[in-house]
């Protein structure tokens, strides 16, 4: 019952996701890209570590290094970091394998999810789900103002009557974020 790929890409609900006054889609490529090398630094540390050790003792053999290869193989999908983007009444966040998409006119919740770290979830009024952290909306105020522009328009409309409160934390983490980074650049830290 869930969506098709092809509501996603190009069908009615990508309607918006180029504008003609020229704004195009945002994304948080810098960190991403970061985090991404972070991940395959880890995983291969790891892997190189636990191949030295085992060749080391002298029980490296083939299913072990094999058993070696998964493991870190599965550290590395478990660390794969989420790559946001947002454009015209639309925020996607991209795994390894599935991207999932709201449209944020249409959002009817925005819920803060607690936990080892925390997230945010986000529902539109097609059924579309997105999980982000809270900090790639807070590095990335362009991120930030394409989700805040489509959550005053579902306000506006009626729709979004849960996440209000979780929004205006948000706007105010963003707002010292970007004073704190003016402050700094004018020398008045």
């Amino acid at each position: 019952m869930g969506r098709r790929d092809d509501d996603v890409r190009g069908g009615p609900l990508d309607a918006n996701a180029e504008r003609p006054d020229g704004s195009g889609d945002a994304t948080n490529t810098p960190e991403w890209a970061q985090e991404l090398w972070a991940t395959v630094r880890c995983a291969g540390v790891l892997l190189a570590l636990v191949l030295l050790v085992d060749w080391g003792s002298g029980r490296l053999t083939l299913w072990r290094a094999a058993l070696w290869f998964a493991l870190t193989g599965l550290l590395f999908v478990v660390l794969y970091p989420a790559r946001v983007s947002a454009g015209g009444n639309w925020l996607a966040s991209r795994r390894l394998v599935r991207e999932h998409r709201v449209r944020t006119d249409l959002l009817v919740s925005v819920r803060c999810l607690d936990g080892i770290s925390q997230r945010i979830l986000l529902r539109d009024a097609l059924g579309g789900r997105v999980e982000i952290d809270p900090e790639i909306l807070v590095r990335n105020p362009q991120l930030w103002f394409r989700l805040h522009e489509g959550a005053r328009k579902a306000t506006a409309d009626g729709l979004l009557r849960c996440g209000a409160t979780v929004l205006g934390h948000i706007a105010r983490r963003v707002d010292d974020e970007n004073a704190q980074a003016v402050f700094k650049a004018s020398g008045l830290e």
